[in-house]
């Protein structure tokens, strides 16, 4: 071997070497650090166990106590208001805590859990004394006025601070792995949706608040149950609507 041909051997195979470690550093790029030609946010794809939109929406949904719970609310409610109009407030009172503990009995009886089944029981005793205590039957809706006006202040608190409370919920049943306030339609969905429910408890405490201080307990009722199950499911409708786009936006799907 001549000393040309040892000196075009060495050069070829330095070629080689530098040629398979560009290669190598080109597949070990952080993919954090590629752009994505849609303009979406990069997200890590290594989450296995990410849960699903309608997983994240079914979870939400649960822990408000689903579509029976809420029915569960306004049966002793309703009692209540029959009750009172009918045999005053005393026997009102009885008569809406024996529904609840029946409706708790019958709820355990069919294995649901037991905050779940007793919450309602607690509320009704809650209200019921705050009834008896003012002597009036508003009394017994006071609870539910000042929580909606602790839940507007909430609610609004956190779009104030940029910090929406859907999108606190969001990111919390994902794990909290997402950067779901740097990106700004995700951020604005969640604000969206936050206002929704911001304006139903705001909305919720002027009307049953004006209609407590007017002494319409029949309409109060009444206020409680409308503004109750129906709007709530229309809010939770924009909720789950800023839940979906967050994940579209945000959830990549798992590599296979």
């Amino acid at each position: 071997m001549t000393t040309t041909d040892h000196l075009t051997r060495t050069h070829d195979s330095r070629e080689d070497t530098m040629t398979e470690n560009d290669r190598a550093e080109q597949t070990s790029v952080e993919p954090g650090a590629q752009s994505q030609a849609d303009g979406k946010p990069f997200t890590s794809r290594a989450h296995e166990a990410e849960p699903s939109a309608g997983q994240a929406h079914d979870k939400l949904f649960a822990q408000l106590g689903g579509t029976k719970g809420m029915v569960y609310t306004a049966i002793p409610i309703t009692a209540f208001v029959a009750a009172n109009a009918a045999l005053g407030l005393p026997l009102a009172i009885g008569i809406a805590l024996a529904v609840a503990l029946a409706l708790t009995v019958w709820r355990m009886a069919r294995q649901e859990p037991y905050i779940a089944a007793s919450g309602g029981l607690f509320g009704v005793v809650a209200a019921g004394g705050i009834a008896a205590w003012t002597g009036s039957a508003g009394g017994f809706f006071l609870i539910g006025i000042w929580a909606s006006f602790a839940g507007a202040v909430l609610f609004l608190a956190s779009l104030l601070a940029r910090r929406p409370v859907t999108g606190l919920v969001w990111n919390a049943l994902h794990g909290n792995r997402h950067p779901w306030r740097s990106d700004r339609p995700s951020l604005l969905a969640h604000d969206i949706a936050t206002t929704t429910l911001t304006a139903l408890f705001g909305a919720r405490f002027v009307v049953q608040q004006w209609l407590y201080e007017n002494d319409s307990t029949g309409w109060l009722a009444l206020a409680k149950v409308g503004m109750g199950t129906p709007l709530l499911a229309l809010a939770l409708l924009v909720v789950f609507w800023a839940f979906r786009r967050a994940t579209k936006r945000l959830v990549q799907p798992t590599d296979h």
